[in-house]
C-alpha cells in the first residue's frame, strides 16, 4: 500500500499515512483538526533495458558491434530523411528556399 503525506494548512504539522488507493484521502488534522492538504512526493524512475537511450546498459554483442564499426572507419548513418539544411520538404529536391541553405 502506498504511503501518503500530509501537511496541516494552519498548524504546519506533517504526517505520513500508510492507505490503500481506494480509502478517502484525510481531512482532518489529528493536532488541531484542521483541514490538511495532500503533498506530492517525487518518484524517482529507473528505465532499464534495451531502447531507452543508447548508452545505457549497453549489451556486450551492441559494444563490439560499435567497435567493428569505428575500426572499419565507417560512420553510424544519422540521416533521418531530412537534408543538410535542415528542411523535411527540401530533402528529396536537394534544393532549399530556407535561410538555412548554405
Amino acid at each position: 500500500m502506498p504511503t501518503y503525506g500530509y501537511r496541516c494548512t494552519v498548524c504546519d504539522h506533517s504526517f505520513e499515512v500508510i492507505q490503500s488507493v481506494s480509502d478517502e484521502p484525510i481531512k482532518d488534522c489529528p493536532k488541531c483538526n484542521k483541514p490538511v492538504a495532500k503533498i506530492f512526493f517525487p518518484v524517482g524512475i529507473a528505465f532499464k533495458g534495451s531502447g531507452f537511450h543508447i548508452n545505457d546498459y549497453k549489451s556486450s554483442r551492441r559494444v563490439t558491434n560499435e567497435k567493428e564499426t569505428s575500426e572499419n572507419g565507417a560512420s553510424k548513418s544519422t540521416d533521418n530523411g531530412v537534408g543538410d539544411s535542415g528542411c523535411a520538404s527540401c530533402a528529396s529536391a536537394g534544393t532549399c528556399g530556407s535561410s538555412n541553405d548554405a
